[in-house]
Parts: C-alpha cells; structure tokens; sequence
C-alpha cells in the first residue's frame, strides 16, 4: 500500500487553525475554512462530491462498490487546533528512523522531548518521529486524524478491491472549544455510525468519556467606600477566593484525579469589589455523579456567605456533553468492528477511556454511535507535541479494515 497519510499531515499542519473561545462566530476564526478548502479541493482530487456551510464543516461521501445492502459508516475529525499554545507558523520536522534520543526542538532548544517525559518514544524505535520546531504546536490534534481519514478514502477509491459500503467523511470545526457539533446536519451524514479518529497511542481505542456540565457562579457582593466601609462592605473578590479556598484539595481537582475519578475544577475567575464571577468545569464518567458535585459547591457557597449577610449568589448549570457509553452499550457492534480490525491488520488494541470530551460524545446523544479510535496524537496542546507516521498508517490500515468490514456483515 502506497501511503499518502505523511506528505498529507505535512501540508495540514501548516495552516494555521487555531479556534478562539471568545469568539461569537462559527467558525469561530474564519482561517479554519482554509483548511475546510484544501481539503475540498483533495476530495474532489480523488473524485468524491464533497460540500461545506457556513462554519466550515466538510460532508463527503464514497458511494459503496457491493452489491448488497450494508450498514453506513462514517469518519469524523476536527479541523481546529487548541487555542493553549500557538498554531502559527508551524513548522513540522520528520526524525527519520528514530532510534531512543532525546529530540531537541531547534527553534528553541530548551524545548526538549525525551523518552523520561514520553515513555511512549520507548516503544517507537525505528519510526520516523514528527514534531514542531519548538515554538508552536504541532496540530497532530486532529490533522493526523484528518491525514489518516483522508488517506484511508484514498485507499478505498485507487483500489476497488477493497469491497465497502457506503462510507461517509465529517470534518467539523472548533472542537477544541466544544462546538464542533453545533451546527451539524445529521441527514448530510446520513450513516448508521462511525468513529473520530480523534485519539492517542497505537491500539488506543475508547468508548467512554467524561460527562461534562459548565458552571458559573455570580457572587453580589455589597459595595462602599474603603474609607468608610466598616460593618457595611462586603468584598465580592474575597467571597470568591473563599469559596476556591474551601474546594477540596486532596481530591476532586484535575491535579489529583486520574483513571475514573472525576472533578471539579475552577478555570476562570472575574472579579472586581461588588461582583464576582467563578467559572467551573464539573466532570465524571457518572452522569449522576455531576449533580452530587454541584450540590458540594453549591454547600460551600452557602456556607461561606454565612459570613456575608448581604451577598447573594447565582447559579447557573449548562450541560456539555454526556458519556457515549450510555449509547454505545446499545449498539455492541461498533465496538466490536473497531476491535476486529485492529486484529486484522495487527495493531494490539488498548481500550481504555477519554478524560475529555469528543464530537464522538455528541454525535452519539444525537443518535449517531460513535467511539474514537487512536489517530497517533501525543503530548498534545504544546509545544512538544509529537506522532508516528508509522503509527498513522497504522490507523489508515485500521480505517479501511472497518470498512470493508462493514461489507461483510
């Protein structure tokens, strides 16, 4: 097989991408639709109709080549990258041949990537290693999904013995900042279920992730003037670091938790004497566990304004996303073809779970199954974000196996 996945990722990872949450638009930086073109234009390069909408979303379809009617499976990836660390002028190196050294980033060489930090380099002598140059990111979230997806619909049109049925491509944009399915047309799918191609380490594949619910608190504080304040101010500044101090601090935070644990995390605080605001981020794999975090703030708040008479608060819960396992325990074959054609094609499988979110998770709420599969991403959001080509032709090898899966059954 003659792999295109490598000069793909090359090309996507220098267009800059990167997603604004504080923007209002969607997308929410109108550069994403460069990206959103060029891969238009490689669809059309291969024959497959392809369309887009106003925020950049790409919908593309490979008609089926049997002649029995089979499932639908469709391939889902960002086109953004996060906004944590710079997109801008990325410029990829390829490690030919690694073989266990500490890789230095030459734009700035304090940037160092070894095996200490990255265990998985362990496992990868012999690979060729890409990386940024030290000042970015590099984009492997998600353009190696993207590579890996467009490289497997390459496959299956320049080889038509490889027998499927009809294969549907989404590509969304600002995922990273949890709207990349805000604006999705379930019908231009148009599948029975599919995979994001949105995940880590060879053989990872993960059918659960968090639930997710956004919460804010406004804290009223009573305003005076310093100089006459005694017995009357009430300092909404000092009400809301009261409140982050009672947190706990053993547990319950992203700096304690691992594996199954959950947590509730303040990421945002905007304060000044009369009001404050503290944005929280609640998360665990039960659903029902969110509303018992929330209570616990909510008891801390009121707990703390025992000492402010004449403060009040607000409290306002927006749901996120939910765990795709409450959907995919529905439907076991999607798990199972994943699985199947790891075997097939010799990648050891890793199941596991996403401390995070997918476009997975939404689609599945919206009635579309879909788990994610591992596209080679690793260390990323930073500048010693790295992949495998190797382990993304794994991935393309993976995708066209599910495929022709699907036309077997």
């Amino acid at each position: 097989m003659k792999y295109t996945v490598t000069d793909r990722f090359l090309k996507y990872v220098k267009i800059d991408t990167t997603a604004d949450p504080y923007s209002d638009t969607s997308p929410s930086t109108e550069k994403q639709k460069d990206l959103t073109k060029v891969l238009m234009e490689e669809l059309a390069e291969m024959g497959i109709k392809s369309e887009t909408n106003s925020s950049g979303y790409v919908y593309a379809r490979i008609p089926g080549n049997v002649d029995h009617e089979t499932k639908t499976v469709f391939f889902c990836s960002h086109i953004d990258t996060a906004y944590d660390c710079s997109g801008t002028n990325v410029k990829p190196i390829v490690h030919k041949d690694y073989q266990g050294q500490d890789i230095i980033l030459p734009d700035d060489t304090t940037q160092v990537i070894t095996p200490e930090k990255y265990p998985a380099l362990n496992g990868k002598h012999g690979h060729d290693i890409i990386t940024a140059s030290g000042l970015t990111l590099l984009g492997s979230d998600d353009k190696s999904g993207l590579a890996i997806i467009m490289d497997a619909a390459y496959q299956l049109v320049n080889n038509p013995d490889l027998k499927h049925g009809d294969v549907a491509i989404f590509f969304t944009t600002d995922e990273e900042i949890g709207r990349g399915t805000a604006n999705v047309d379930l019908a231009k799918i148009n599948a029975d279920f599919g995979y994001t191609l949105d995940g880590g380490e060879r053989g990872h594949f993960e059918a659960e992730n968090f639930s997710a619910d956004a919460l804010k608190v406004t804290i009223q504080g009573v305003s005076a003037h310093p100089g006459y304040a005694k017995g009357k101010m009430e300092n909404a500044i000092k009400i809301a670091a009261a409140i982050i101090d009672r947190l706990p601090k053993s547990n319950l935070s992203p700096e304690t938790t691992t594996g199954m644990e959950g947590f509730v995390h303040p990421n945002r605080v905007e304060s000044a004497l009369e009001e404050a605001t503290i944005d929280f981020i609640i998360r665990d794999f039960n659903t029902e566990n969110l509303a018992k975090h929330e209570e616990m703030v909510e008891n801390i708040i009121k707990s703390v304004l025992t000492d402010y008479p004449g403060s009040t608060y607000t409290f306002e819960v927006r749901n996120q996303y939910r765990n795709m396992r409450d959907v995919l325990d529905k439907h076991p074959y999607v798990e199972q073809y994943a699985l199947s054609a790891m075997d097939r094609v010799g990648v050891e499988k890793h199941p596991g779970s996403i401390r995070g979110g997918t476009d997975g998770a939404m689609l599945s709420h919206m009635g579309l199954p879909c788990p994610n599969l591992f596209a080679a991403e690793q260390a990323i959001h930073s500048k010693h974000e790295w992949t495998s080509v190797q382990d993304m032709q794994a991935a393309v090898d993976t995708v066209v196996e599910i495929c022709k899966i699907t036309a077997e059954v």
